[in-house]
């Protein structure tokens, strides 16, 4: 059994860890968002399967919706939020050389994680 964790804005499941590579499934709750974000040690793409993620990308803000893909460079502060009614999903594919939880560095956070 692979890791589920429940956060204040929803949920995650690891779908495959490996030493190259990490893969997760993403639900954001109506109204959550994500802490904004950045790491040390991992790039990622993240594909909205369903619903639509207002994703920002450094000074980028845009809407995603499904098949849409955000590329988030290493160092790059990043966020997902869910301004709908709906639940987004999406696909997280990390890469790099470390994919510890302890590599989020949070710049904002809507939920004191600082």
């Amino acid at each position: 059994m692979l890791e589920h964790d429940v956060r204040p804005w929803g949920e995650y499941w690891v779908l495959e860890d490996t030493n190259t590579h990490k893969v997760k499934k993403i639900l954001v709750n109506p109204g959550g968002r994500l802490s904004l974000q950045y790491h040390h040690y991992r790039a990622e793409v993240w594909t909205i399967v369903s619903g639509i993620g207002t994703i920002t990308i450094n000074d980028e803000i845009k809407d995603y919706s499904a098949g849409n893909v955000a590329q988030i460079p290493l160092g790059v502060h990043h966020r997902i939020e869910n301004k709908t009614s709906e639940p987004v999903v999406f696909i997280e594919v990390q890469y790099g050389t470390y994919f510890g939880e302890d590599d989020i560095v949070r710049v904002e956070d809507d939920y004191n994680r600082m």
